[in-house]
Formats: structure tokens, sequence, C-alpha cells
């Protein structure tokens, strides 16, 4: 099993599916995973797998690192399409986080004006003001749902601890009057006997009907692409993922499928 830890605080840039050519911004450790969830066909593995010896990237570093590379992508190319807060496990947890996404803003605005600020987070901390608004601030505020089912939450994602509270989740995507982008991630397989298919009607219908509600800017629909610490996962079908984001655009929302 191959897991991918990404160097931090910058790494990239590389090319992703749904955003372009996308400088990363890690803000959790460069030796490990620190997230809130724990989701079985997550690219850096499991948590209890890479627990960190290092600390997280303090503002100051993350400002630093940046403008270099940023200086030496305007020398030297390529020009970036975004800024993407992602990386080692969950942005929002780094407790600068607020303070770095002002300064990035600042950044992009001296050296590339017309690239994106992405975060791509599980929407775990929504719920607090100062991520809240930071995450109002941003061009391109990605946030998970990959069901409203709670079991099949605690059984995929995985969450650390037993607070998550879907509810309370959607409550908090709503709060972002649209300004948000709804991730989610329709896998088949099984994990430890059980199945983990997120593409049949019991869960894409409630989706869509929480979906709706949110009423976000955009959808993004995905399956698994690379390897992933479970095993037994597979990929969501072409056709599936078609038929599902034939059902969102129906909505009146635009949703884009990766697979």
């Amino acid at each position: 099993m191959s897991t991918i830890i990404y160097p931090s605080p910058i790494f990239g840039p590389v090319h992703s599916r749904r955003l372009g050519v996308s400088l990363g911004i890690n803000l959790l450790p460069a030796d490990g995973k620190v997230c809130t969830f724990d989701c079985i066909y997550c690219e850096c593995g499991f948590n209890a797998d890479h627990h960190p010896k290092k600390k997280m990237p303090t503002r100051e570093e993350v400002a630093k690192a940046l403008e270099a590379q940023l200086q030496d992508m305007q020398k030297n190319g390529p020009h970036p399409d975004v800024l993407t807060f992602a990386g080692n496990g969950e942005p929002t947890a780094n407790p600068h986080f607020p303070e770095i996404i002002e300064d990035t803003i600042c950044l992009r605005n001296k050296y590339f004006p017309d690239a994106k600020v992405s975060v791509l987070s599980n929407a775990t901390l929504i719920s607090r003001p100062k991520i809240h608004d930071a995450l109002m601030k941003v061009d391109n505020n990605i946030q998970k749902l990959d069901t409203i089912d709670a079991a099949y939450i605690y059984k995929v994602d995985r969450p650390e601890g037993e607070w998550y509270q879907v509810d309370q989740v959607i409550e908090g995507l709503k709060r972002f009057n649209g300004h948000v982008i709804i991730q989610t991630m329709f896998l088949k397989g099984s994990y430890k006997g059980e199945s983990v298919n997120n593409t049949g009607e019991e869960y894409v219908g409630p989706w869509l009907d929480a979906v709706k509600v949110i009423a976000p800017q955009q959808v993004m629909i995905y399956t698994i692409d690379r390897e992933t610490p479970a095993q037994g996962l597979l990929k969501a079908t072409h056709e599936e993922l078609d038929d599902i984001r034939d059902r969102v655009l129906a909505l009146g929302i635009p949703c884009t499928a990766s697979y």
C-alpha cells in the first residue's frame, strides 16, 4: 500500500483534475497527517499510520515560502490557475488558518491576480465563526458532503470521535448563502465485509435533497483515482457519475464529474 504525504507548507504545482494548474498549500506537518476525518479512501493513508512529529507550519513560515514560490513561478512559470489549500489532512485545523487566508489573498493579488484561491475541506469546522468568515473570502470554498447517511459517514469518512452531526454540517453549508462548492466522493466495493456503494438511490436521492437546500454555486462529483489505504474499494462508473451529474444539473446547479 502506497500513500502520499505532501511537503509542507508548499508543494507542486500539480495538475488537478478539477482545478487546473494548482499550487498546493499544506498547513499540516510535512511528516504526517492531521485530520478530523479518517477516510478509508484517503490518498494520504490512515491517520494512525502517519502520526506526525513535526509541528504545523506557522503563519510566517507559510507566507515566506508562498511568496518565494510565487516569485519563482512569476519568473520561470508555470502560471498557476489556482492556489489550493490541501495536503496532509484538514487545512482549517491549523490554528492560524484565518490569518493565513488573509496573507495568501494579498500575495495572490500581488503576483497572480487572476489566480483563484481554493480550500479543500471536509466541512467539520465550518461552524467556527472565524473559519466561516475566512472561507467566505476565498474564490473556491470546496466542502465535502459524501452522503447524508450518518451510518455511512461513520463507516467511510470515519470522523475522529462521536461529535459529527450531518444535520449541523448541512446547516453550516447553508450559512455560506451559496458561496460554497459541494464535493462528493462516489465509490463502490466493500470494507470489512460491508458495502460502501453510495451510488444507489437510497443515498443519491437524499443527498440531492440536501444539495438543493444548500443551493451551492457548484457541485463536484468524483471517484477514487489513486491507491487507497483500504482494500476492496472500487471506482464508480462513468455512467453512474454522469447520471448523478445530470440530476444535479436538472436542479439548476452547475456540476462536473471527474472519473
